[in-house]
């Protein structure tokens, strides 16, 4: 059953454990290694700042199509290009789901507890570094339930150099939400994607 249908009838007290199963499996997710950086079907690039400008420039391009600004994605992207070695401290590629969080997980219907069985919708995986996977900014996004998924999953790299590239990786969901919220037609949604993104920005320079 998929987990938002489910987990909701559960006690919230039995909530963590959810997300503790999902910060194991994400674990277990970002400890595979690959052999570029980017897309796992291709194209690989040979360091993360080159994937990660990729990822930029098609998302601002997707957004320009689609007749939306897109000139504080560019501008990210810049700055990305100027601070690329903050980028490059990523050295190994790893395994990234691109997507997962409560949504795309499938649990036990007859489960006295929250049991995740599948997890589904693996279209955007890539590889590159843990960090800028969707999952963990789900995970960091609000102090309840969900912390539990630092539990299993391990704590976060808090480092100067690690914050600003989460500033990048905000930036480049950010670009992503406002593609999809554009899709399904919320206006709202997508203007408010430009004064999160103008906050970002704010941090990044």
């Amino acid at each position: 059953m998929p987990a938002p249908e489910r987990l909701s009838t559960y006690p919230r007290d039995l909530w963590p454990g959810f997300f503790a199963q999902l910060g194991e499996i994400t674990a277990r997710v970002h400890a595979v290694p690959g052999p570029h950086f980017g897309p796992v079907a291709g194209p690989g690039h040979a360091t993360w700042s080159a994937a990660v400008l990729a990822s930029l420039h098609a998302i601002a391009d997707d957004l320009g199509h689609c007749g939306l600004d897109a000139a504080d994605v560019r501008k990210v992207a810049d700055l990305a290009t100027e601070h690329h070695r903050v980028l490059d401290e990523i050295t190994e590629p790893r395994l990234l789901t691109g997507d997962l969080w409560t949504v795309n997980t499938m649990l036990d219907p007859n489960a006295p507890t929250p049991v995740i069985t599948g997890i589904l919708d693996l279209d955007r995986t890539l590889f590159g570094d843990p960090a800028a996977d969707w999952t963990i900014r789900m995970a960091g996004a609000k102090q309840d339930e969900r912390t539990a998924f630092w539990d299993t999953y391990g704590s976060r790299d808090t480092s100067p150099a690690a914050a600003w590239r989460s500033l990048v990786y905000e930036a480049r969901h950010l670009g992503a939400i406002r593609l999809e919220r554009h899709r399904l037609h919320k206006i709202a949604g997508v203007r408010d994607t430009y004064a999160s993104l103008a906050a970002v920005l704010d941090q990044l320079t």
